[in-house]
């Protein structure tokens, strides 16, 4: 990198809150410090397993406010990264769901990681709540998971007790197992550590502030009156969300706080993807804060639909479609761009979020352009994407619903200043038009640094405070930020292009035939590979075509039963190789260079989630684990076919 930047703050000059903010830190003698540490901080004393059916806000609010803290954590991380977390931010106390306990205890029995990285967990209590019901945290299943922990458990160790939370209320903090804070936060205290869910080793602790928290709920609080100022949508107690990310993701985490500082309300869904449609039909929320994975559901949903309709259904769809963007796209209000479609047709689109969405946000991922396009005229109201990560406190940039800031991420909260930094190896220039460059960002919301990782805060956060993002982002005349790569993420091919997965699996997965994608690649190979998780409905149609025009002497890969199972049509080799063509052809069409495209292309009938490991808790995929599952299929691949696709 080069020193050239772009941005809204210069580059070395600390901002007024960043002088404010060492100013006080002066003040305070280092024996003061000492002693307002030792009164509140009980080394992150509070934990809570997050549950989907129903989390329980007090387990980490009530704490806070004597400056204790919190360290959320999900299972869906898996076993070793629970025993990780538990033993590397020397977890004391625990809250958990009854329906998790069972987890948490064969990870608390099961001692340190497998790779030794950290201590053994030293919880000293367990606190459950919920489980009345099924007999969860019934006395016997309380026993169970005490006799599971205390069979791992190394000699002389001390007990460790486990309560139901009245147990733990009537107790309160009187008991030795529960160490008390009696000092009182400040802005400046580490308010909770999230270890990131990550997508390659273990997850990092990223401290943020009790300020950080507020700034970030002040500049969303901000961001909400543009957007009721300009467009007539604002947040009141009135208003509804769902919430199905975990506490322990940033994102969820934020977004509540706000609804609780307005006093608006938040249900929880019952903790399965595929019934997140349901929940939200039951609940009918006024604001929905979704992730991409969500809305390509929904939108994968009305496809569906259309493709079982008649004719005349789809085209009339296809019309209004198309009748309304126009009309927004011209800068016509939403409600007023096309009534009758509105009327006729998106209503229906809109009654499946329940019917009284007032405003739709996306976040934790780029939402693909197609889908972003259909949302801001089928939902009838704004439809918006938001930018931001764990080390800035989930919300950094908001854009506004016009037309401009479509496949943008807007502005940057009135909490945090922001710049580019030109990257040359890349070819990204900060002072070119338009400026484009790493995202850097500083300000109250930005973290403290990784707990216990000083060398891996110090990649990232420089000397001025400013947090490296590693996004590419590139600026527009309005202000307005667009991401459109990531740094880490490249790989060189053989000829010495560089090659963003990101970028290639966001243009295929915009085809009709992917459910999702993922590309890989490296300096021995002069074109990517690609594993796709193909759609079910698409792929059976191009099977019954490739069997018709087979039947007419045309065509290959005729031979593919369209009835059969995915696991079969996915191995066909015919069927794959058609894929493949229709894949190279969109992303053609698309504007990838021919470096760009993958060669080679393999089909996987199964589809990747959090469970399997293969994505995290926010819908991202990882990396890591996905390339060592299809390692040999991805060598077989090259090694195979190295004319593969000869001729496109």
């Amino acid at each position: 990198m080069d020193d050239r930047d772009a941005g809204l703050q210069p580059p070395g000059e600390k901002s007024d809150f960043g002088l404010e903010r060492e100013r006080e830190r002066e003040k305070e003698t280092e024996k003061e410090k000492g002693e307002r540490e030792e009164r509140t901080n009980s080394k992150l004393t509070f934990f809570s397993l997050s549950s989907p059916n129903g989390k329980n806000p007090k387990t980490h609010t009530s704490p806070l406010s004597k400056g204790a803290w919190c360290t959320p954590l999900y299972d869906t991380l898996g076993d070793d990264a629970v025993r990780y977390v538990l033993g590397h931010a020397e977890i004391g106390l625990v809250f958990c769901d009854a329906a998790k306990l069972t987890p948490l205890a064969e990870a608390l029995a099961a001692g340190a990681c497998s790779d030794g990285s950290t201590a053994p967990p030293r919880v000293r209590c367990v606190v459950v709540w919920g489980g009345e019901e099924d007999g969860a945290s019934s006395d016997e299943a309380l026993a169970a998971a005490a006799a599971t922990i205390a069979a791992g458990a190394a000699a002389g160790a001390v007990p460790l007790r486990i309560l139901r939370l009245s147990e733990f209320e009537r107790e309160s903090l009187s008991h030795p197992s529960f160490p008390a804070p009696t000092g009182d936060a400040r802005r400046e205290d580490v308010c909770t550590i999230m270890y990131t869910s990550g997508t390659t080793g273990h997850p990092k602790g990223v401290m943020i502030t009790h300020g950080g928290i507020l700034a970030t709920v002040a500049g969303q609080a901000r961001s909400f009156d543009q957007l009721g100022e300009e467009l007539g949508e604002t947040l009141t107690s009135d208003d509804v969300m769902l919430s199905y990310l975990p506490l322990a993701h940033i994102f969820d985490r934020a977004l509540e706080e706000l609804f609780l500082s307005v006093g608006a309300r938040i249900g929880y869904w019952r903790g399965r993807i595929d019934g997140v449609l349901s929940d939200i039909g039951a609940l009918r929320p006024t604001f929905f804060i979704g992730v991409p994975r969500v809305f390509d559901r929904v939108y994968a949903g009305v496809r569906a639909q259309l493709a079982a309709a008649s004719p005349l259904r789809r085209a009339v769809f296809s019309l209004a479609l198309w009748h309304k963007r126009r009309g927004i796209d011209a800068g016509v209000h939403w409600d007023h761009a096309s009534p009758l479609a509105d009327r006729l047709v998106f209503s229906k689109v809109k009654a499946r979020l329940g019917g009284r969405v007032r405003v739709v946000a996306s976040g934790s991922a780029p939402l693909a352009p197609h889908v972003e396009r259909f949302l801001k005229v089928a939902m009838c109201c704004p439809v918006v994407q938001g930018y931001g990560l764990t080390e800035t406190c989930g919300a950094s940039f908001c854009a506004m619903p016009v037309p401009q800031h479509t496949g943008r991420v807007g502005g940057a909260l009135p909490c945090l200043h922001y710049k580019l930094q030109s990257v040359p190896e890349m070819g990204y220039d900060a002072l070119a038009a338009p400026p484009r460059g790493e995202v850097l960002l500083r300000g109250p919301p930005v973290f403290k640094g990784y707990y216990k990782d000083v060398e891996k805060t110090k990649e990232v956060l420089d000397d001025d405070g400013w947090f490296h993002t590693g996004d590419i982002g590139e600026l527009a005349e309005d202000g307005s930020l667009k991401i459109i790569d990531r740094m880490k993420s490249l790989f060189k091919l053989a000829q010495g292009e560089y090659v963003s997965p990101e970028r290639v699996e966001g243009v295929l997965s915009a085809c009709p035939l992917v459910a999702q994608a993922w590309v890989t690649g490296d300096s021995l190979r002069s074109s990517p590979a690609a594993v796709v998780v193909p759609d079910e409905a698409q792929l059976r149609a191009l099977a019954r075509a490739l069997r018709a025009s087979a039947g007419n002497g045309n065509g290959k890969g005729g031979d593919a039963p369209s009835d059969a199972s995915m696991e079969v049509l996915c191995a066909h080799r015919g069927l794959r190789d058609a894929v493949a063509r229709e894949l190279a052809a969109h992303a053609r069409a698309s504007g990838l260079r021919s470096f760009e495209i993958p060669r080679a292309v393999a089909l996987e009938h199964e589809a990747w989630d959090v469970e399997s490991g293969l994505m995290t808790p926010t819908f991202k995929l990882k990396r890591p684990q996905l390339g060592k599952k299809y390692e040999a299929v991805v060598a077989a691949l090259y090694k195979a076919d190295k004319s593969f696709l000869q001729g496109l």
